[in-house]
């Protein structure tokens, strides 16, 4: 078994539309970034990447490569999820931390869940969604971004 530990940040916009944990939320604000800036999908992937000593997110889908510009993040953590059969690993648990002071998270993890396990070939039992606020403290208690970390254990398959 390996662990892998996961962060990113990205600053809150109007005219983006939000995704967290591969779903869209209704929001006035969407996160800045190349891809879709999916925070928690982009933690969850370097944790991946990590625990199997690959490097980050930025060495495998750069945003310097026009290719990933508005690149969905599940379909990202797909291919990291090849990347590592391809070398002999697979996903066995993830555990992911929204940190926001809005919207709020709770009736969106259910589905995060779902799709996340459907991607890393899981249960929705093996991934741990949760979120929490950062107290109004910071820029993301301002409501100017949103963070996520993100643990996750790999195994090598047989």
């Amino acid at each position: 078994m390996r662990v892998g530990i996961g962060y990113d940040v990205h600053r809150l916009i109007a005219g983006r539309r939000l995704v967290l944990g591969g779903v869209a939320i209704e929001s006035e604000l969407g996160l800045d970034g190349h891809s879709d800036a999916d925070v928690a999908l982009h933690a969850l992937i370097d944790a991946l990447l990590g625990a199997a000593a690959l490097g980050d997110i930025g060495q495998h889908f750069p945003p310097s490569e026009g290719r990933w510009r508005g690149a969905d993040s599940l379909d990202l953590l797909r291919r990291v999820v090849a990347l590592l059969a391809e070398r002999g690993y697979a996903a066995s648990n993830v555990d992911l931390t929204i940190v926001a002071e809005r919207p709020r998270i709770g009736p969106h993890a259910p589905l995060m869940r779902e799709r996340i396990a459907a991607a890393l070939g899981l249960t929705p039992e093996d991934v741990s969604v949760k979120a929490t606020t950062n107290e109004r403290i910071g820029f993301i208690g301002r409501g100017e971004g949103i963070a996520a970390l993100a643990v996750a254990t790999i195994d090598r398959t047989p």
